[in-house]
């Protein structure tokens, strides 16, 4: 069942109340018993991210390597070992230097 919270409006008084989502809410608050209190609007204290929580619990029987988080890097089924491949080392010779030009006067 989840936890509500409510605020009253004459003492501000901050107060949770445990109660199925169908119930009444409370009629007065339960410290000065004024009838005017509003239901805040919460954060959850818990958060459903990463890859994990959903791939266990709802994944099918031929979805073994999927990851539904979205990492592209990764293939289905594939490897993630990366090969480098250096390039071709090549011995060349210096330049001969260019020929200049006799000079004319």
């Amino acid at each position: 069942m989840p936890i509500y919270e409510y605020r009253c409006a004459s003492c501000q008084t901050v107060f949770d109340v445990l109660q199925k989502m169908s119930d009444p809410a409370p009629s007065e608050c339960p410290k000065c018993a004024h009838p005017q209190i509003s239901r805040c609007v919460t954060a959850p204290s818990f958060r459903l991210a990463g890859s994990g929580w959903y791939e266990t619990d709802f994944k099918k029987a031929g979805d073994h390597q999927r990851n539904l988080a979205g990492d592209s890097e990764r293939s289905v089924g594939g490897s993630s070992d990366k090969t480098v491949v250096a390039p071709a080392k090549t011995d060349t010779a210096p330049a001969a230097p260019a020929a200049t030009a006799a000079k004319t006067d």
